[in-house]
C-alpha cells in the first residue's frame, strides 16, 4: 500500500521516509513519507492561495462541501478499519466506531451557527460584533484517537472559513494520509493539506509565519513548547493537553452496578485517552467490595491483537509509552500497596500490559500524581467527602472529573466543585461536538467543539456603523 501527503489537492511523495510499527507485533507495518521543510512551505502556500475563495463561501456552501466529504469517507470505512487497527492497536470494534463517527462528527459540527451580534443599536448608530476566519490553521494531532480528533479539528477550521495544514502523529500517520486521499476528490485544492513527518515537522509548523493558528492535542510538556513557539508571530492557539482525571465514588452506590462503567471509563483504548479516569477515590465503607469488583473485571478482559474480533483491549500504542507504563509499574511495586490484578507485561510480541488495579495507594506516589496513560488504575481510600474533593483538586491537571452516587443532586453539587474543564455525574464519557471541551490548569488552553469552539477558529471584529 502506497502512502503520500496531500498538498494542493495532489498526492506527493518524499525523498525521506520513516518506519511505522504495528504495536501488536512490534514489527514494521509500513514506511511513511517524511515531509521536508520545503513541502511544509508548499502546503502552507497552497492553503493561503485557497483561502480567499474558500472563506468567501457561505457557511451553507462550506457545510455542503464538508458533508460531501463525510459521505465519501463512509465508502472507505471498511478498508480503513484494519489499517487503523494495525497502526494504532485498538480492537476492531473500537476502530470501526472511531471511523464511523467521522461523518457524524462533521454533520454535527456543521449544524452549528456562528452569527453576528448586535451590541448596540441606538439613534447614534449600530455596533456589531462579527466573526471572520483567521486564515491558515495548523492542526497537530496525537496517536491515541488519530482520525476522530483530526476530523473534529479539520471540520471546525474549514467550516469557519479557514484552510488547513494537518500533521498526524508519526506513530499513527497512515490512516490519516489515506483520509487525505479522500479529500482530494471532494474539497477544493489547497483547502485541506495533510502531511506526515517526524520530530522536526511539528516545531516547523508552530513557528511558521504563514500559519495563523495552531490546534494541538497532546502532552502538557509538548503543549508548553507549542505555546512558546507560536508566540513568534502571536498565533492563536488551542491546546488540548493531558489529564489525570479523578473520579469520586460516594458511599451510597452499589459496587456491582457501578464498577463496570468506571472500569471502562478508565481502561477504554488501553487507558490511552486524555480524559480517562486515572485516579479513583472510593469511600471506605464500600472500598473493599469495589476493589474486588474492579479486579474481577480486569482479570476477565481479553487482551491481544485488535484484529481478533474477540479482543477487548489491544496493546499500548508505541514502545516509548510501553516502557513508560512499565516504569510506573516498577515504581508502584516498590510501595506497600496491593496489586489486585495485572501488574505485568504479557509474555508475547508487542506492547501488551495486563489491566492493572492497584489498591491502598496514596498521593505522593508517581502513579497517583502523574498521568500513566496506560492500563493501570490506582484506587484510593477516603472517609470524608470534603477531603476527597480537596485531594482530587490537588493537581496541576484539570481536564475532567466525575462523581458517582445514587443522589444526583448531591453528585452535581460535588461535580461543580471539581477544578476541571468538564465534570460528570454517574458517567465519564467522550466529548460531544455540541458541547465545549477543554482543560483547566495545565490541561489546556481554550475550547474545542460547540459554537464556543468554532469561534476560537475565528477573529472577533467590532464594526461601528453610524446612523444614516
Amino acid at each position: 500500500m502506497e502512502f503520500t501527503h496531500t498538498i494542493d489537492g495532489r498526492g506527493v511523495s518524499s525523498e525521506a521516509s520513516f518506519d511505522v510499527v504495528n504495536p501488536a507485533t512490534a514489527s514494521l507495518l509500513a514506511r511513511c513519507p517524511d515531509a521536508s521543510r520545503a513541502q511544509l512551505d508548499a502546503a502552507v502556500a497552497a492553503a493561503r492561495r485557497a483561502f480567499a475563495a474558500w472563506s468567501a463561501l457561505s457557511f451553507e456552501e462550506r457545510r455542503d462541501c464538508l458533508n460531501r466529504f463525510g459521505e465519501a469517507f463512509k465508502t472507505h470505512i471498511e478498508e480503513l478499519v484494519p489499517l487503523l487497527v494495525r497502526e494504532q492497536g485498538k480492537p476492531l470494534a473500537a476502530a470501526r466506531a472511531e471511523l464511523s463517527y467521522t461523518p457524524l462528527q462533521i454533520e454535527k459540527l456543521c449544524s452549528l451557527e456562528v452569527r453576528s451580534e448586535i451590541l448596540r443599536d441606538t439613534a447614534q448608530g449600530r455596533v456589531e460584533l462579527r466573526y471572520r476566519p483567521l486564515g491558515v490553521v495548523g492542526i497537530i494531532t496525537p496517536w491515541n484517537v488519530p482520525i476522530s480528533i483530526a476530523v473534529g479539528r479539520i471540520a471546525q477550521a474549514l467550516y469557519t472559513g479557514n484552510t488547513a495544514v494537518q500533521k498526524p502523529s508519526p506513530y499513527t500517520p497512515l490512516s490519516t494520509l489515506k483520509m487525505g486521499e479522500i479529500t482530494r476528490g471532494v474539497l477544493p485544492p489547497g483547502v485541506m493539506n495533510i502531511i506526515a513527518g517526524g520530530d522536526d515537522l511539528g516545531p516547523w509548523m508552530t513557528a511558521h509565519p504563514g500559519i495563523d493558528k495552531i490546534s494541538f492535542t497532546g502532552s502538557v510538556a509538548t503543549g508548553k513548547k507549542v505555546l512558546a513557539s507560536a508566540a513568534t508571530n502571536l498565533k492563536r492557539v488551542t491546546l488540548e493537553l493531558g489529564g489525570n482525571d479523578a473520579a469520586i465514588v460516594l458511599d451510597d452506590v452499589d459496587p456491582v452496578k457501578v464498577a463496570r462503567d468506571i472500569f471502562w471509563a478508565a481502561f477504554a483504548n488501553c487507558g490511552q485517552i486524555c480524559l480517562a479516569i486515572k485516579r479513583l477515590y472510593v469511600h471506605d465503607t464500600i472500598y473493599e467490595p469495589f476493589c474486588q469488583e474492579l479486579a474481577s473485571l480486569a482479570k476477565s478482559v481479553k487482551v491481544g491483537d485488535g484484529l481478533d474480533p474477540e479482543v477487548q483491549m489491544g496493546p499500548i500504542q508505541n514502545k516509548m509509552q510501553y516502557e513508560k507504563v512499565l516504569g510506573f509499574l516498577e515504581d508502584t511495586k516498590r510501595l506497600p500497596v496491593r496489586i489486585l490484578a495485572g501488574g505485568y507485561a504479557l509474555d508475547r510480541p508487542g506492547y501488551f500490559v495486563a489491566p492493572t488495579i492497584v489498591a491502598d495507594i496514596k498521593e505522593g506516589t508517581r502513579l497517583v500524581d502523574e498521568e500513566p496513560f496506560g492500563p493501570i488504575l490506582p484506587v484510593i481510600r477516603y472517609t470524608d467527602v470534603e477531603d476527597a474533593i480537596r485531594r482530587a483538586n490537588d493537581t496541576r491537571y484539570g481536564l475532567g472529573g466525575s462523581v458517582w452516587t445514587s443522589n444526583i443532586e448531591r453528585g452535581a453539587a460535588i461535580a461543580g466543585r471539581l477544578e476541571a474543564g468538564t465534570t460528570w455525574v454517574n458517567q465519564h464519557t467522550l466529548p460531544d461536538a455540541h458541547v465545549p471541551f477543554g482543560g483547566a490548569k495545565e490541561s489546556g488552553l481554550g475550547r474545542e467543539y460547540s459554537v464556543l469552539g468554532l469561534k476560537s477558529y475565528m477573529e472577533a471584529q467590532v464594526v461601528n456603523i453610524p446612523a444614516s
